[in-house]
């Protein structure tokens, strides 16, 4: 089990980012979290599998279709606390 964060800028709120990464990585079998952060980009928690994690940073890289991704940062995350993956409110 690995588990990392990512960053995602670009246009990446209100094109339905977060409920994308959500059904990304429920399909993946991956535990965490989404979020909008206050300077539009949006950060990713993700824990699983290597390959199912890596599969998620490259559809990060993609996006739903009105996206528009300029790069994704990358680094290690701690384990979420819980099983599932969830939209969390952002962080004002």
């Amino acid at each position: 089990m690995i588990t990392k964060k990512f960053v995602v800028s670009g246009r990446v709120q209100g094109v339905g980012f977060r409920y994308f990464v959500v059904r990304e990585a429920e399909a993946l079998g991956l535990a965490g979290w989404v979020r909008n952060l206050p300077d539009g980009r949006v950060e990713v928690l993700a824990s699983g599998d290597d390959g199912p994690v890596g599969v998620l940073e490259g559809r990060l890289w993609q996006g739903p279709p009105h996206a528009r991704i300029a790069g994704v940062e990358t680094t290690a995350g701690e384990a979420p606390a819980y099983t599932e993956f969830r939209v969390l409110p952002t962080p004002w």
